[in-house]
């Protein structure tokens, strides 16, 4: 019987280790092997070589994407330019009669002049107001508009960063998200990506970093598929350039 509190949980850990060994003990004794007790050699580390060197050409890359992204329900818009942007945002605002659109706070989107555009909806810029309750206002909207700061063909994803000027709530609260692609940021492998953040050191990463790979979709355990649960239903990526 143990006479303190700690020879107590001292006691109850090794009882907790010797039935851990016990177990993993009849498994390896089941399988006809030893147990493994050393972790084992790696003598590579991350991709190899010819991952590495792997890389589709700009318009396979746009295709692959695009076949990948609506694959799962999600729209793709190859555009020349960033007022092709604008007047592609406003024609989907003025069908599907949205009156509340919040964007990210970047001079991108700013140069693109929605609210100066769109005189009956509502356009409001993540942040920009101190006393606001943001996240609400992103519940509230119609559209959520972003830039994706990466994007890869081979998943076809988009990498969205989060900031003081880009909250998360942009692109997973309303009920349709914009996302703008710079066809310089398509790359062809998730790596392409990642780098980015190794090499930016873990004291400077970013405050989010989200990976979106078309509509939102939930599934209970019988499998019935359910979209725009835990996002956006609608999501359009405008490859621009």
């Amino acid at each position: 019987m143990a006479d303190t509190h700690q020879e107590w949980l001292d006691q109850l850990e090794a009882e907790s280790r010797a039935k851990q060994e016990s177990f993993i003990n009849g498994i390896a004794s089941k399988l006809g092997r030893a147990r493994v007790t050393e972790k084992p050699v790696q003598p590579y580390r991350g991709a190899p070589d010819f991952w590495q060197a792997f890389e589709w050409s700009l318009e396979e890359r746009i295709e692959r994407f695009t076949e990948n992204f609506q694959a799962v329900g999600g729209y793709v818009a190859r555009l020349s330019s960033m007022e092709d942007v604008k007047q592609f945002i406003v024609n989907k605002a003025q069908e599907m009669s949205a009156k509340y659109i919040i964007r990210q706070n970047q001079s991108e989107l700013d140069a693109l002049d929605l609210e100066g555009v769109l005189k009956d909806t509502n356009v409001s810029v993540w942040n920009r107001d101190p006393e606001n309750h943001w996240k609400a206002r992103a519940a509230e909207a119609d559209f959520g508009i972003v830039m994706a700061d990466y994007a890869t063909a081979y998943t076809g994803s988009m990498t969205v960063l989060s900031s003081r000027d880009k909250g998360r709530s942009v692109s997973l609260l309303p009920t349709v998200l914009m996302a703008i692609i710079p066809v310089e940021r398509l790359k062809t492998r998730l790596g392409e990506t990642l780098v980015h953040f190794d090499r930016t050191g873990s004291e400077n990463l970013p405050a989010g970093i989200h990976f979106i790979s078309g509509p939102s979709r939930s599934a209970d355990i019988e499998n019935d598929l359910t979209i725009g649960v835990h996002g956006p239903g609608i999501v359009y990526a405008l490859i621009v350039g």
